[in-house]
């Protein structure tokens, strides 16, 4: 489906508010109140769809100062990771260039989001090691201030160690199953030579143990994959600090777009792609090469100011102030 329309019209809040709807959470901000539009006190998005061929209905109402309701089929979902493993959706939007500009903490959360839609068994993982990480942090404060001794610190620090190498273990090949579609997919796209990859050498509690005396000092754990990076390169250049914006832009569409193929794979069913304002940037035979990489059978929304140079889309929907349309 193509959905054109005038710059600030609300093309980019239609794909918005279906990543919502199919998702529940917005992918430009986690400051969830400024989704609901000014003057109004709540915001609903309603989905109806089918998955594979089971029909499905989503709502998501957010209201400021109160929690966040999620369902689906008319039950009310205590998560919204419980949505996201039922369905999926990914979005390409400018905010999403953070991936590659941003720093290491947006590329590990990027990796641990992707980790619980590829392997839904470690959804919570990333989570679950948090947590360890942050109970030895307060025990080797509580030792640094004179209140316990060191031997709090043990019980952690096998946690973390245990935690921290199955995470490391299931980033990297997360890292791996992206590579070839994300370098074949930047390849067509125009960027040559690209690599995406995660060094995860796993944590032991020896690595924790020998340098107890510097966390200690700190009273923090200076070791293991919350701090560690994923490397997107081209030629060997570091995208963030050595690409163009066109060749970062080009990046993480090619990342989606593998992301997308790994999920088919896995999953059976191709996601919901939404890529907002992809064309401006593209030749026409560029062009041509995203869409032949789009998953067959599957449902894609494209936005764009005017209809490109490209194959004709199944569905034509115009957005004007207040109205969205369908194309004669």
């Amino acid at each position: 489906m193509l959905v054109t329309g005038p710059n600030g019209v609300g093309k980019t809040n239609l794909l918005e508010a279906l990543h919502v709807g199919a998702q529940g959470f917005s992918p430009r901000t986690r400051a969830e109140p400024r989704l609901v539009s000014f003057g109004e006190e709540a915001a609903r998005v309603q989905l109806v769809g089918t998955e594979s061929t089971t029909p499905f209905t989503t709502q998501v109402d957010i209201a400021p100062g109160a929690p966040k309701e999620i369902r689906l089929n008319g039950a009310t979902l205590a998560r919204g990771e419980e949505l996201r493993l039922r369905l999926s959706a990914l979005a390409f939007t400018p905010e999403r260039l953070a991936v590659v500009k941003g720093g290491p903490l947006v590329r590990r959360a990027y990796l641990d989001r992707m980790l619980g839609r590829i392997f839904p068994s470690r959804a919570e993982l990333p989570s679950t090691y948090a947590r360890a990480i942050a109970q030895r942090n307060a025990a080797l404060r509580r030792v640094r201030a004179g209140q316990s001794s060191a031997d709090a610190v043990e019980p952690w620090t096998l946690q973390a160690a245990t935690l921290g190498t199955e995470l490391d273990a299931g980033r990297s090949e997360l890292a791996t199953l992206l590579a070839p579609g994300f370098a074949d997919a930047a390849a067509g796209l125009g960027l040559l030579d690209t690599a995406f990859s995660y060094e995860g050498p796993g944590l032991t509690v020896e690595e924790l143990e020998a340098r107890l005396d510097k966390d200690l000092e700190r009273a923090i754990t200076g070791a293991g994959p919350h701090l560690r990076d994923a490397a997107i390169t081209a030629g060997g250049r570091d995208l963030r600090s050595f690409g163009s914006q066109g060749e970062q832009r080009v990046a993480v569409l090619a990342l989606v777009l593998a992301e997308a193929e790994v999920l088919t794979e896995r999953r059976g069913d191709p996601p919901l792609l939404l890529l907002d304002d992809v064309f401006s940037e593209l030749d026409t035979e560029r062009r041509g090469a995203l869409l032949g990489r789009l998953p067959l059978g599957g449902q894609t929304v494209i936005t764009a100011t005017h209809r490109p140079g490209a194959a004709e889309p199944d569905l034509v929907v115009e957005v004007m102030p207040g109205e969205a349309r369908v194309a004669a």
